[in-house]
Formats: C-alpha cells, structure tokens, sequence
C-alpha cells in the first residue's frame, strides 16, 4: 500500500492555540526562565486544572488516553504520572518546598509536556511575566481618532453620542485577522489584567507556515514577532509595546540562513499589523486612524495616569494639586490668587532652614558648634576635611556662618515657584493615594449597617480590628525624556535696521515657523538630548530646587505638565 503524502492547503485560519514546539527548542528554556519558580509553578497548576488540562494535555503513563510510547519511558528521567491527580501532587509538592526554578524547568520540558509546548502556553508565559515585572516592556501610548471627514459628518448629524467605537475582544480579533490574514499567519491570545484595569492582547505574526524548507521552531519564540496592545477601560487610547531584547541565537540564524526572498522583515510584519488595528476598531460610515502621543514609557501606571480614563489625564504639572485633592476647589473657582498659598500643598516647606510652618522667619538657625582642634592638625585641615562629609545650604559661607538674608529670600522664592510650576509632580517625598475607599468610610460603614446585632454592656467588647489597608497606587513616573531641537545652537543676530524692520522680521518669522511645521519631521534634529533616570521629571525638579535650572523659564513640557516624553523643539515652541 503506497505511503499517504501529507497535503498541506493555505487556509487563511490563524496559527491554533494548540499548535505545538518541541520541546527540545533551546529557546523554549529562556521562555520559561523569565518567571520566578513560584510563578512558573502557579503557572503549571494552572494548565493542570479540570477546566484547562483538556487544552494542554499533559504526557500520562500508559492508563492514559494520551499517546504513550513504552520504548520511551524507561530512557527519561521523569518517568510520567498515571494520572493528572498525580501529576497535579507532584507540583503542589514541588511548590511546598524549596529548591531550584531549572528542575521545575526540566520537569517541563522533559518529562510532563515532552511532545511540546503548545503555542497558548507560551502566550500565558509571556502575560505572567508582564504581570510579575511592571516595566519588563516598553509601551507607547497611541490615541484613536476619527478621520476628519467622519467627524464632521458625525457632528452635523447632531449624535451626542460617542464617535469611539467599543472594544470587544472577540469581534476585535475577528477584525483584525480578516485583515492580516491574506498577508501573514498570526496567533492571537486575549488576557484581562487582573490588576489593572486593562485588556492585552498577544499577537505573534509570522510569514506562513506553508514555506519550503520549512521554518526552524526556534522563529516561534522570537520575540521580534510578538506585539502586545493594551486596551484601557474607558479611554480612546491603546497601548502597544515590542520586545526590545535581541533574538534568540537559533533564531537569529535561521533568519540569517534562510534565502527566500517571498519572507518579509519583521518590521514590515510589524507595520501591517499597526495598519490592521484601526481598521479593525473602525465600523461603517466611521472610520479611525492611530495618532502619536509623544509619550512612551516603560510603567503602565503611568501610562494610566497620563493618557488614560482618570482625571489626570490633563491635570498634570501645576494642576496635579487639584487632581491629587491637595487643596480645595479648582483651578475655575472665582477667588482671589491668594487663597491657594504655597503651605497648602507644598510639604517640604519646612526643609527651608530658617522658615516655620507658613514661611515665617521665626526659628532661629542653628549656630554651628566649634571644632575642637586636635594637636597636629590646623584649622585649615579640619575644614577640607569637612568637606566632603557635610553638605551646607547655599547660603551659608564654608566657616558656618550666614550671610546676608538675600540668599535666604531668594532660596524661599525658588522654592515658591518650583512649587508652583511642578505641583506634587516629581515630589516623592509625598505619600501616595491608596487604591480602595478610605478607612473612615469602612469605619462608617460597618457602624450604620443595622444587621449587625449590638452587643449587650455585660458581655466584654472584643478589641477592634482596623480594617485592612489597600496597597498604594504607584506613582506615576517617566524613565525617559527625549528632547530634539531644530533651532540652530548658536541664533544669527540681525545687523542693520531699525526697530520696524525687527517687527517685520519678527512677523516673517513667525510666518515661516508656521509654514515649516509639518517640514520639521524629515530635517535631522541640531541638538538631542536624552534623559534617563527612575524618575525624569523628579531629576528636573532638584535641579529647579538647586538652582541650576531656571524654573520661571522653564517650558511646560519639562515640568510634566503635558505629559510627554518626546519633545521636538522648533522655534522656541514644542511641535507636535
């Protein structure tokens, strides 16, 4: 009988989740070594529970329904569990005690899942690591906009509806591979946070399975491949990041070595999918595009507090203290400017030597007490010698005493309008909200609920527990501030002409800067600079604070006011 020839017809289905890798992929070990051993044993319970072990059947001995090979059970180290009870004992026991994350590892790909990892697998690898590690990626915020004409055609309708459309999951899915599927295979895996409140999506593209020679299993952990969108609740915003780690070795090469010229780059891959998103959100008679929002950051806390559903999407900068609750009332109250004074928000105003509570000079500063001087040592080599263990305020000279109170003056007006350009922004020093109602409304809460019985005076009050405290919600923070300037370093100044002729200069130039704003973006930046830190904005602050930076000329973008962290600088003025 003649030996079937298996037919392989393009379908434009996507990749299933059960499609498996070998185990023996060398890649596959970094996979799963991004995870804790704790996490990667939760993880495995998981894949073993009654409503998941159907999807990823684990390998079982030979009473098992599952394919079993007899020849192969004695050559392994993990001879395989009878049952998934069994198998489901074995990792609670492996979780109970303690040892090493590579024997859970091998256990993995060696014993229990020895005919591979299935591709749903490694997608709930990859969403338990971006839950462990909170800035393991890098995201950029992306808005959703109507095209222009839609919009207008929606406005004059007179629907006072929203013109964003709603995210479902599974009909967004269904878009978006009706749109890429003609082009590349791709694997999509849905997870909902469950600490944020938002929706990932893993999309892994690849060229097409149907290639001649086939491709190594080692592209199906590439993670130049995979895209991951985050979907906020609420908010016309999405999220996306790409891993920037480099490639795996085995992957690297046979990308290298393959010479078929019908596969695409995997930026091109990339691209089509960010083409594929807002076509696949937009809906008949409204059609949406993907704009930038200079804003990229690795925290997704900050990503939900800049572009986001909350009120702090705009009111950030010298306005965090009316989004924070710092003081009362809003930036629209008729008042007069000095009902918001600077001791209302501004909690370090007791760090100025010299100034009680309110600004008042009415503490004296402290005198510093005499050295004594030990035999062999003069003045002078105490004094070097205390240099670099004491660090003065500015206004005192390097012997203790003080100088003029001009200093002093000038110390506390810098810190009025630091404060008054950054707000609460970049100052840790202030304790964060916490995430959950206040202890007082539990308190008043568990006091006014009549179905509780009251207790009688005889019998003895128990002592009262307080209430749980709910973790505090992260700060927002950027880790990165990248600034280019189109202006040359050096301006040209004018020769000639009268003081009508600059107005007419000035008038042209305006003119020009106009004309020039869209041209910006293909001319090369003059000057770049970039910023790292864990905090940038927090950076920025203390050198306002020092002195080194001039806080009543510094632009708003600086402060964090406009929630950006890419700043192209042209004329004097950030482009968009």
């Amino acid at each position: 009988m003649a030996r079937r020839v298996a037919v392989r017809a393009p379908t434009a289905a996507s990749l299933p989740d059960s499609f498996r890798i070998p185990s023996t992929t060398f890649s596959l070990i970094k996979a799963l070594g991004k995870l804790s051993r704790s996490s990667l044993l939760d993880l495995v319970i998981q894949w073993l529970d009654d409503k998941d072990v159907k999807a990823f059947p684990p390998y079982l001995g030979p009473r098992s329904v599952v394919n079993f090979v007899a020849e192969e059970e004695g050559l392994s180290a993990y001879p395989p569990a009878a049952s998934v009870e069994e198998l489901r004992a074995i990792y609670e026991d492996l979780r109970d005690r303690k040892g090493g994350k590579r024997e859970v590892i091998d256990r993995i790909l060696e014993g229990d899942w020895r005919h591979g990892i299935s591709l749903r697998q490694l997608a709930m690898v990859d969403m338990r690591y971006i839950e462990d590690h909170a800035v393991g990626l890098r995201w950029t915020a992306l808005q959703l906009v109507p095209l222009k004409g839609d919009s207008a055609q929606s406005q004059s309708g007179g629907d006072a509806s929203t013109p964003f459309p709603r995210f479902h999951a599974s009909t967004f899915l269904r878009s978006i591979q009706h749109e890429i599927s003609p082009l590349v295979k791709a694997h999509y895996y849905m997870y909902r946070s469950k600490t944020l409140p938002l929706t990932f999506v893993r999309i892994f593209v690849v060229d097409s399975p149907y290639q001649q020679p086939r491709q190594s299993p080692y592209i199906y952990t590439d993670s130049s491949r995979i895209i991951y969108l985050a979907f906020p609740d609420s908010t016309p915003y999405i999220y996306s990041s790409q891993l920037s780690s480099p490639s795996p070795s085995g992957a690297k090469t046979a990308t290298a070595t393959s010479s078929n010229a019908l596969t695409m780059d995997t930026r091109t891959l990339r691209r089509l999918v960010k083409d594929a998103i807002p076509k696949a959100l937009s809906r008949p008679q409204q059609r949406y595009t993907l704009k930038t929002t200079s804003l990229t950051a690795k925290s997704l806390h900050t990503l939900l507090s800049l572009r986001g559903p909350g009120r702090t999407n705009s009111a950030n900068g010298a306005f965090t203290v009316f989004a924070d609750a710092v003081i009362e009332g809003c930036p629209l109250d008729p008042r007069l400017p000095q009902s918001i004074v600077q001791e209302n928000y501004n909690g370090h105003a007791g760090s100025i030597p010299g100034y009680a509570e309110g600004g008042k000079e009415n503490i004296p500063l402290p005198q510093p007490q005499p050295q004594q001087q030990s035999p062999g040592k003069s003045e002078a080599d105490i004094h070097i010698s205390a240099i670099g263990r004491t660090r003065r305020p500015p206004f005192q000279q390097s012997g203790g005493g003080l100088t003029d109170t001009a200093a002093m003056q000038l110390a506390k007006k810098r810190k009025l309008v630091v404060s008054s350009r950054f707000g609460t922004a970049g100052d840790h020093r202030r304790i964060p909200p916490p995430c959950g109602p206040p202890a007082g409304l539990l308190t008043k809460i568990q006091k006014t609920d009549k179905s509780l019985p009251s207790p009688s005076s005889s019998q003895p009050q128990p002592h009262p527990q307080p209430p749980p405290q709910p973790a505090p919600v992260p700060l927002p923070a950027l880790d990165r501030l990248e600034i280019h300037l189109h202006d040359p370093p050096i301006p040209s100044n004018r020769q000639g002409g009268d003081k009508g002729d600059d107005d007419d200069d000035d008038d042209d130039d305006d003119e020009e800067d106009d004309d020039d704003n869209e041209s910006y973006k293909t001319r090369p930046a003059t000057l770049s600079l970039t910023f790292f830190g864990s905090d940038v904005i927090a950076g920025v602050r203390q050198l306002a604070e020092l002195g080194v930076v001039d806080p009543a000329r510094m632009p708003s973008w600086m402060t964090g006011e406009d929630g950006v962290s890419v700043a192209s600088v042209k004329g004097g003025r950030r482009r968009r």
